[in-house]
């Protein structure tokens, strides 16, 4: 079937079996990108000791950051070069290639260069105490040695799914899972390089996927690949690139901002083992934050296309499909973390402090979440039909303007407890603003839809 046929059908085939289409590769990469964090997490955890994971809890921010970076061109770079194949500009879609990893690689060094000048203090900054610290040092030094080859993987990655490879791209996160499973014990135990021995195993997992990738694209008979003069930096591309970019980069650096005041507070009011348990209870609940972001990237190019061809029918039953199923995941979630969470956290530790602030945290975030689906589809439902606006304010209001303001109120009344609380009690408040900024469009939408339906039978009278 050739690309132009796989568009039409967008159109015409049954809304759910195009969602299950679409929607349960992008699931299998990312809960593959979600265990491959749980992974590492877990290994250190068991391998190292509470404390480790405490000092891998300080990183997140770091990470964070580093994605945000890495997202911004990934996303800008690969949503330019899907226009441009769109349009058979097929010269200016080899030089995006290129310009993508000139661009990752300048910003993967100088990210690395400021951040080992700065580490200690960053760290410091991000919460990190006398005892959390040396983990946390460890761990960074390798990861941000390798920063360069995380973004340039990430990158090509992104290009990959653009270049009509979603499997490939799927096959390359759950290669670098695979590996960096198979790796992370060899380095922690026979090898004793402890936490360190998880970085060298991520980075090098990353390294090979890398590899893999540069052949696929240094292939002559791919339509776009690696040549001589592709890799000069041209200014409205590298203006475009970052311009699309800015919105996956902000939600990231918001998210970094959001993980170091939850870090800061949880060390004042909980001390270390408190940021431990964060981290724990993080990566758990980050598996069904994953699963439906799977369902949001199924859902987008449904929604999209029949927005545009005016099916409002068909654009608010994908919706519908992809709200019911975005709910299910995140009650599921629920249902693990409110009746199940010690055999999740015991996969990570044996120390029953650990345990016990993970487990307590746990309930008290995931309180909330059978209507965190509802609020993640609705904000990617506004992006898939070019309303961007409204999908970052939806985004952003959460942390920003519900989040944080919580994070600085709740824990001076309730402790440890009110940082963990500032969580489930955002998502209401944002779930409530979704619901809202929904029921004003719908309304639209179906006077529309009305509107249309009427136009056809005058037609056809």
């Amino acid at each position: 079937m050739d690309n132009r046929q796989a568009t039409l059908e967008l159109g015409t085939n049954p809304v759910g079996q195009l969602l299950m289409q679409y929607a349960i590769p992008a699931i299998i990469a990312m809960t593959a990108a979600s265990l491959y964090n749980m992974v590492d997490s877990i290994f250190i955890g068991q391998g190292v000791g509470a404390m480790a994971i405490s000092g891998l809890a300080i990183t997140f921010p770091f990470m964070n950051m580093s994605t945000a970076f890495g997202a911004g061109i990934g996303v800008g770079a690969s949503t330019l070069l899907s226009v441009k194949l769109g349009q058979k500009d097929y010269a200016a879609a080899q030089h995006i290639l290129g310009n993508t990893l000139v661009l990752n690689t300048l910003i993967g060094v100088a990210f690395t260069l400021v951040s080992l000048v700065f580490l200690d203090p960053i760290l410091r900054f991000f919460g990190a105490s006398d005892q959390t610290l040396p983990f946390a040092r460890d761990y960074m030094e390798i990861i941000l040695l390798g920063n360069v080859v995380s973004h340039l993987y990430f990158g090509m990655n992104a290009l990959l799914r653009a270049a009509s490879k979603p499997k490939l791209a799927m096959y390359m996160t759950m290669f670098t899972v695979v590996l960096n499973a198979i790796l992370d014990p060899i380095f922690i135990w026979p090898f004793g390089l402890g936490i360190r021995g998880a970085a060298y195993a991520t980075v090098l997992s990353q390294l090979v996927a890398l590899v893999w990738q540069l052949k696929i694209f240094s292939n002559q008979n791919e339509l776009i690949h690696l040549r001589r003069g592709i890799y000069r930096l041209r200014g409205a591309l590298v203006k475009n690139i970052i311009g699309i970019g800015m919105s996956p980069f902000s939600m990231n650096v918001c998210a970094c901002f959001v993980v170091i005041i939850i870090n800061t507070s949880l060390v004042r009011y909980g001390g270390d083992m408190a940021v431990g348990a964060f981290g724990v209870a993080n990566r758990i609940a980050f598996i069904f934050i994953m699963v439906t972001i799977g369902v949001n990237q199924g859902m987008q190019p449904i929604a999209g296309y029949n927005y545009g061809a005016l099916k409002f029918d068909r654009m608010l039953r994908v919706l519908k499909y992809a709200t019911i199923a975005g709910t299910c995941i995140t009650t599921a979630g629920f249902v693990v973390g409110e009746f199940f969470p010690y055999f999740c956290v015991r996969l990570f530790t044996s120390d029953e402090t650990l345990i016990a602030l993970s487990i307590r945290g746990m309930q008290i975030m995931m309180v909330s979440y059978p209507i965190v689906g509802y609020q993640m589809v609705i904000a990617n439902f506004f992006q898939s039909i070019g309303k961007a606006q409204v999908s970052v304010f939806l985004s952003l209001s959460r942390q920003l303007l519900f989040l944080i303001p919580m994070l600085l109120i709740l824990p001076r009344e309730f402790g440890a407890d009110g940082v963990w609380a500032s969580m489930p009690a955002a998502d209401v408040v944002s779930a409530f603003v979704a619901a809202a900024m929904m029921f004003a469009y719908m309304r639209k939408f179906k006077n529309q839809d009305r509107q249309q339906a009427d136009g056809d039978r005058e037609y056809h009278h």
